[in-house]
Order: structure tokens, then C-alpha cells, then sequence
């Protein structure tokens, strides 16, 4: 074992030593952030969180515990029963709430006295939160980060998964982060994380990476929709050597339009999506950007929101915040359907490693 356990206590270094995670906290909590891997198993719901709570403040500890422990004790059975009783004795699972307090404490006792090697994180969740904070400081530059750019509507996502099929490292921001990265990024159906939800994914990425081989990235900006970049990863990024996809116009039209076909099948979602060019194009260029929506005549517009909009702004932000830019090694496409794109990622895994 990496650390001597003791007590039941355990701490965050130690997860891999555990056959299951679980976390005792409430649903909310959880889905805001929880470790990687662990099962929601509340010793309390929300609002039962929230009873004992109103009890705790306004009448007295004393009444909040009695509540307390009745509920706690009627769902930590119910998990036994669910969960629990096809385990062998030899199952040993890893407990965490808030603080490593009393709610995994609790669950943490009963699983002992059952016989099974539980054991609760010491620091519950907010010293696994106080680790995913040094870690994506400490992770980031010691990776060999390949700085895939281009501008929108060159394929750099549809890249990178072609990438990944031919065996080549990468970190695919805008994946994790479930976003586009662009006025239209929003994925239907699919809500980004919270903030805390993006940096736990983001560091069980990053620590899947080998940091003697190179790690394929693209040119992000300091946030994908509303999530932002830990500062020593963006720094790293930013300072990494580059590799730009030179695509043409066209390809880059024709791809677009296959992209976001969902969107070109809900006009209504499109329409309200270049309400958010306000104040970055004129009135005049929106009203008749809504025509163009309104006419059906998809390929002009995405053509039109190329060259006057994302075209303009990519240029002056790569430059600005990619040392690489200038220099980086240019691979000129003319097309960027599947096969394109697989002989593109070929040819870079070839010359840029």
C-alpha cells in the first residue's frame, strides 16, 4: 500500500487501493462534482439535507442529530440492501462526504462492523477538491503539448478523433467540457458541467497522459463556453510548438454544414444563437443574416459568418495569445470529409512528433 492505512481513514493519494468508491453526500453535491468513479449513495437527500439543517438552526443541535440519525440509519440500510449484500467480505470500499465527517463516518462504522475494510477519505470531498487545484498546477507543464490550430471549420475536433484512432495522445478540451467553443457550441441536449465537474475530468485526463510522448490539443481560447482553463494548463498550451490545418474556404463551408446539421434543423435555435453578435455586427448584418436563415440558404451564411466574423476574430486571437502561430507546421487541405481527415492525422503523426 502507498500510505499505511489506519482507523479507517484513508486519503485521496490512496483511491486505486479501494475495489469502490462511494459518496455519502447529497445528490445535489454530487452532481455538482463528485471523484472519479464514485456512486451516489446519500446518507441524506436534499431535502432531508436540508430538514436537519432548518432543524440545526432554528431549534437545536440536539433536535437536528435525533433526525438526523433516523435518516441516516433508514438509507444507509436501504444501500445495504441494494448494493451491498452480493459483496464478498474481502469487498473494500473508500467513503467520502464534505468534510470526512459524520456522514461518511457513519457509513464508513456500520460497513465495519458488518466486516468488510471500509474506509472513509480524510478531508472528505474538499481535500479531494484541494488536490484536483495542485495537481492541474503541477500536471500541465511537465506534458509535451502539440498545439493543433486552424481556423473554424477546419475539422480540429474531428481531427483529434482521428488522432486518437491512429493511436496518437490527446486532450480533447472541448469534449470534456461539452462545447464547441463558438457562438453555436452549446450541444443540444447535453448541458455543460459545473466548473469543479470540468477540473475533476480535466485532471483524470491529464493524468491518463504519457509525459514522454507528445499530446495533441487544439488552440482553445481561456474559455469554452462557460468554463474556463486552469491558468498553468492555458499556459502551457499557449507556449507548446504548433501545427496549423490550412483548409479551404469551401472545405470549411461543406464541413460546417455537416457539423452542426442539428442546428441548421432547428432555424428558431439558430436565429436565437446570433442574437449573442449583438454589439460585434451590425444591425443591418444580422437582419440580413436572419434572411439568409429564414431563405434556407445555409451555405452563404456559414460562408458570411466565416470571413466577416470568425475569420477576422481568429486571426487576431491566435496571434495574440499562441507563441506558435507564426511558426507553426502548416498542412493545406482541400477537403475535410472522414478520409481527409484520417490522411491528415497520418501525415502529422509522421512529421510532428
Amino acid at each position: 500500500m502507498s500510505e499505511k492505512l489506519h482507523k479507517g481513514v484513508a486519503t485521496v493519494a490512496q483511491l486505486a487501493e479501494f475495489d469502490a468508491v462511494i459518496d455519502a453526500r447529497a445528490p445535489g453535491e454530487f452532481a455538482e462534482d463528485h471523484l472519479p468513479g464514485a456512486i451516489s449513495l446519500p446518507v441524506l437527500n436534499d431535502e432531508e439535507r436540508a430538514r436537519v439543517g432548518t432543524l440545526y438552526k432554528q431549534v437545536s443541535v440536539f433536535e437536528a442529530k435525533k433526525l438526523g440519525a433516523a435518516l441516516v440509519s433508514k438509507n444507509i440500510a436501504r444501500h445495504i440492501e441494494e448494493h451491498m449484500l452480493d459483496k464478498p467480505k474481502s469487498w473494500r470500499p473508500l467513503v467520502y462526504c464534505w468534510r470526512g465527517g459524520q456522514r461518511s463516518g457513519a457509513f464508513t462504522h456500520i460497513l465495519r462492523e458488518i466486516g468488510w475494510d471500509a474506509h472513509r477519505i480524510q478531508g472528505g470531498y474538499k481535500s479531494w477538491r484541494q488536490h484536483v487545484i495542485v495537481r492541474l498546477e503541477v500536471l500541465p507543464p511537465q506534458l509535451k503539448f502539440r498545439v493543433v490550430s486552424g481556423a473554424t471549420g477546419s475539422g480540429k475536433s474531428r481531427l483529434l478523433e482521428a488522432l486518437t484512432a491512429r493511436g496518437g495522445q490527446v486532450l480533447h478540451l472541448e469534449e470534456l467540457a461539452a462545447h464547441k467553443g463558438s457562438v453555436l457550441g452549446n450541444l443540444p441536449g447535453q448541458p455543460q458541467p459545473t466548473q469543479k465537474g470540468f477540473e475533476s475530468q480535466l485532471l483524470a485526463a491529464l493524468s491518463a497522459l504519457d509525459p514522454t510522448k507528445p499530446v495533441y490539443v487544439e488552440a482553445e481560447s481561456r474559455k469554452i463556453g462557460r468554463l474556463q482553463l486552469p491558468d498553468a494548463l492555458l499556459d502551457a498550451i499557449r507556449s507548446a510548438p504548433g501545427l496549423r490545418i490550412e483548409a479551404s474556404l469551401q472545405a470549411r463551408v461543406e464541413f460546417l454544414l455537416r457539423d452542426y446539421d442539428y442546428a441548421i434543423a432547428d432555424p428558431a435555435w439558430l436565429v436565437e444563437r446570433l442574437e449573442h453578435l449583438k454589439g460585434l455586427q451590425s444591425k443591418e448584418t444580422l437582419e440580413h443574416w436572419r434572411g439568409l436563415i429564414a431563405e434556407q440558404d445555409f451555405a452563404t451564411l456559414v460562408e458570411q459568418l466565416l470571413t466577416l466574423h470568425y475569420d477576422p476574430l481568429y486571426q487576431r486571437s491566435q496571434a495574440s495569445n499562441y507563441n506558435s502561430f507564426e511558426a507553426a507546421i502548416r498542412y493545406a487541405t482541400d477537403r475535410l470529409d472522414t478520409a481527409a481527415l484520417d490522411k491528415l492525422a497520418a501525415e502529422i503523426l509522421a512529421t510532428s512528433a
